[in-house]
């Protein structure tokens, strides 16, 4: 079974930003930016991380949670289907023409006996 790319989901398509956390975590929480928020407009989903001392993994964390959650699913379900809709209905129409080019009038049979064929 060939596999066959639908659609992609890149790094553009989200939005990013980083912010200092608040509560415990003191001075370097204070004053690094460490934790981050994604969404992805397409689907209206959003999520932050802000679990960890690490920006990484924050960004990680955050990227999990948007990716599994229901929104997202659920947007990434719809456009599934419908790149598939449109994959179908191009088949199709190669399909029909394929089928409407086949037809006799655009054919041209010829029937070759062995006398007609010179060997060399």
């Amino acid at each position: 079974m060939n596999k066959e790319l639908l659609f992609s989901v890149t790094k553009k398509d989200f939005n990013i930003t980083y912010f200092s956390g608040t509560g415990a975590g003191g001075q370097h929480r204070n004053k690094h930016q460490n934790c981050v928020r994604i969404s992805h407009p397409d689907s209206g989903a959003s999520a932050v991380g802000q679990d960890e001392r690490s920006k990484e993994q924050n960004l990680k964390n955050a990227f999990n949670r948007l990716v599994n959650g229901d929104k997202f699913q659920k947007w990434l379900k719809i456009k599934t289907a419908e790149s598939l809709v449109d994959k179908e209905k191009e088949k199709q129409e190669i399909m029909d023409k394929v089928n409407r080019m086949m037809d006799e009038k655009y054919l041209k049979i010829e029937y070759y006996t062995p006398e007609d064929v010179k060997e060399e």
